[in-house]
């Protein structure tokens, strides 16, 4: 029965948010711990692989932002080109209004971010970080909240944040570039272009493009784009389509879902641990209203919402698109707030536009707060439109991302 309910729940919808939430208040309780100091060693220990005078060393920290991460982003590209071909990208009628309430959702945080942080060049490279929406979080709170929330918000929401992970995509690529290494670029294109022919001549298999993107994610690291880029790239590159077999056994497929679970809980609850946990001690009021954390907790709490819900109501009222099925403005509403749960992207783009260790508690406090503000008033929000309604975890196999 106990292994039953373990099941259900591994399966469940809301399973890799509430790991999510769990793993990040392990974070918050170690930082806070007579084991802080150990848990800081730990992610700083050096890692080397190395083959003759080749290697790469890294602190663990490092391994898991530029390396798990890209296996994270490979899952992100590959459920983008599956619902750019076959999904609902693919419709334009279906997408318009998600992708304009998406391009609010990412405008509107960073200009309150930029408000808050204007004249500060350093601090102004944070722009992106309450942009960023976190799938799994949000998701799983709307999981949770189980029938209050009708299939066609729910889609809403997961093409919305299909749309953003696309716009973080774009937005590392062209913002968060180091200086390029002609070499390890001219390398990273001989690897994109042996995947690409490897496409043309019809090779479906997933190993050979696997293979070649492990070397192609050595030269993006080295190129000075960011690594986790290669993820997207070789998932760009797999072939979708495969006649020779039933559509769920074809290998793009099947290796969809094979990363899935090690992406929802290996992969992105360690990327957790190692970058969520806030020292509490010091901490005040004041520290929020410092402008950093206060333009990211209000970019992600009010920029979100905002940014979400009022495109999405013109489209609507401009009969341009129809309400999501078995929506209202109080369930559209609650899931626009939810959409301001960045959590895991928020953190991903704030570790990348600050490399001082000065900006880590600030950028962890702004990203809690305005996470868990924003995930809290969806809750409360969602909760009033159906009071009585079960909120036990749903099994429904909706679209996930």
């Amino acid at each position: 029965m106990a292994s039953g309910r373990l099941h259900r729940f591994l399966h469940s919808e809301a399973a890799p948010g509430i790991v999510l939430i769990a793993v990040a208040a392990l974070a918050i309780i170690l930082a806070n711990s007579p084991l802080h100091a150990t848990i800081d060693r730990l992610f700083a220990t050096k890692f080397t692989i190395s083959y003759g005078e080749l290697g790469l060393s890294k602190p663990l920290v490092l391994w898991i932002n530029d390396g798990l991460m890209a296996i994270f982003f490979l899952l992100v590209g590959l459920e983008i080109k599956r619902e750019v071909v076959e999904g609902a990208l693919s419709k334009p009628a279906q997408v318009a209004m998600p992708m304009v309430a998406a391009l609010g959702g990412m405008v509107v945080p960073a200009a309150i971010f930029a408000w808050f942080n204007v004249g500060d060049a350093v601090a102004l490279r944070g722009w992106a970080v309450p942009a960023a929406t976190d799938i799994a979080f949000a998701v799983g709170v709307l999981a949770v909240l189980g029938s209050r929330v009708p299939l066609g918000l729910k889609l809403f929401l997961v093409t919305l944040a299909i749309i953003d992970d696309l716009g973080a995509i774009v937005i590392i690529a062209i913002f968060y570039t180091a200086e390029l290494s002609t070499t390890a670029l001219v390398l990273a294109a001989i690897c994109i272009v042996t995947m690409l022919t490897l496409n043309r001549l019809g090779v479906r298999r997933s190993g050979p493009y696997l293979l070649v993107g492990a070397v192609l994610w050595v030269c993006v690291l080295k190129s000075g784009v960011h690594a986790t880029l290669a993820g997207v790239v070789i998932a760009f590159c797999l072939p979708l389509r495969d006649e020779s077999v039933a559509p769920d056994d074809r290998p793009f497929i099947v290796l969809e879902h094979a990363l899935k679970p090690w992406v929802s809980f290996l992969i992105m609850p360690l990327f957790a641990l190692a970058n969520a946990g806030l020292p509490l001690a010091g901490l005040s009021v004041a520290a929020l209203l410092e402008p950093v954390p206060l333009g990211i907790a209000l970019g992600l709490f009010l920029g979100k919402q905002i940014g979400v819900f009022l495109p999405a109501a013109a489209f609507i009222l401009l009969r341009l698109a129809p309400m999501p099925a078995g929506g209202t403005w109080l369930k559209l509403y609650g899931v626009s707030v939810c959409a301001g749960i960045g959590f895991t992207m928020s953190l991903f783009i704030g570790s990348l536009a600050w490399d001082d260790p000065a900006y880590a508690t600030p950028l962890r406090l702004g990203v809690l707060v305005g996470s868990l503000a924003s995930a809290a008033l969806a809750f409360i929000v969602i909760n009033l439109t159906h009071p009585k309604a079960s909120s036990s975890l749903t099994t429904e196999k909706d679209r996930s991302v």
